[in-house]
């Protein structure tokens, strides 16, 4: 095995574990989406593009995007 894909994949793990460890909302949510990020990379480097694109899409920008939203919302209840 490659050492980028065993190095991908220990980041990926250890981006994971940062957002389950973490208390805070908004930095779980910033942790998720750069976990995302690490999963993408994996992606790309799997030579899997249409994957990488749709998790690039829904992980980064919209799943992110309605946590923090939704944090916010209940923050000013």
């Amino acid at each position: 095995m490659n050492v980028i894909y065993v190095f991908s994949i220990v980041l990926a793990g250890a981006a994971a574990l940062a957002v389950v460890l973490t208390t805070d909302l908004l930095r779980m949510a910033m942790l998720a989406s750069f976990y995302t990020l690490t999963l993408v990379i994996f992606f790309l480097l799997l030579q899997a593009p249409d994957v990488a694109l749709s998790e690039l899409v829904v992980g980064t920008i919209a799943y992110p995007v309605v946590l923090v939203v939704a944090i916010l919302i209940d923050r000013a209840e």
